[in-house]
């Protein structure tokens, strides 16, 4: 497949356009001009990028690639040591921030909540990124953590009453705790997103209302691989994903 029809196809199936994001959506390092196999991953990283060379792959496909808004452009250090490698053996790199977390059917919060069987009803907040919905059955907010535990394998941050009943949640990938406030306005009984940060703590308990941080690297491991599979499907391309472990 040329990779020119390859970032076409993406762009058709994301409408990176229609967002404002941090970053450049897209083909964000040009290699060969045709592509039979892709790697798939969380983060643009130097394992990442040698497990693709090593491994014989055409293109990188990720979350989270390179040139942030307000970071140092110049290409020396790390920097230089995550491009290199690509320009010298031509691997191509795409990326989909917000575009991969909003998608109804191969985005992080929409493969996350088929994954949970959680029923989405809607959605708030900026660019609609905080989905709303129910679980399969009401539980105890202690229930819900071991849930997404067991599912993320990673021990998430509670907080809240253990014994809380939790009928309705709103949840987003990554680090959306900036979007409490909006989850509290929809009447949720938690709000589960990715990281945490300290103002969050109070306003959980001034507003009565849960909060769980499952993981920023946890929860945005599953739109990468649906959209790899999408492409495999698609196109018959040898689609791969390859975990990096992070912590965060």
């Amino acid at each position: 497949m040329r990779l020119s029809d390859l970032v076409v196809a993406l762009d058709g199936l994301l409408q990176p356009a229609s967002f404002r994001d941090y970053c450049p959506n897209g083909l964000q390092v040009e290699g060969r001009p045709d592509v039979r196999r892709v790697l798939c991953g969380v983060t643009a990283n130097v394992a990442l990028i040698e497990r693709a060379i090593a491994g014989g792959y055409d293109a990188i496909l990720v979350h989270h690639g390179f040139f942030w808004r307000g970071e140092d452009p110049t290409l020396t250090a790390w920097r230089l040591r995550r491009l290199r490698p690509l320009l010298v053996h031509e691997v191509s790199l795409i990326a989909y921030h917000l575009p991969l977390d909003a998608h109804p059917e191969v985005g992080n919060n929409a493969a996350w909540a088929r994954a949970m069987g959680w029923r989405p009803e809607g959605r708030c907040g900026g660019e609609d990124l905080v989905w709303l919905g129910w679980p399969e059955e009401p539980l105890t907010l202690s229930a819900l953590a071991e849930r997404l535990n067991a599912m993320l394998g990673h021990e998430p941050l509670v907080l809240g009453e253990p014994q809380r009943r939790i009928e309705r949640l709103a949840w987003c990938s990554g680090a959306a705790q900036g979007e409490f406030a909006a989850a509290i306005a929809e009447g949720v009984d938690v709000y589960i997103t990715g990281e945490v940060s300290e103002p969050c703590v109070h306003l959980a308990r001034d507003a009565g209302v849960a909060f769980i941080a499952a993981g920023h690297h946890a929860t945005e491991r599953f739109g990468v691989q649906a959209l790899g599979c999408w492409l495999a499907q698609e196109f018959g391309l040898v689609v791969d994903y390859h975990e990096v472990p992070s912590p965060v």
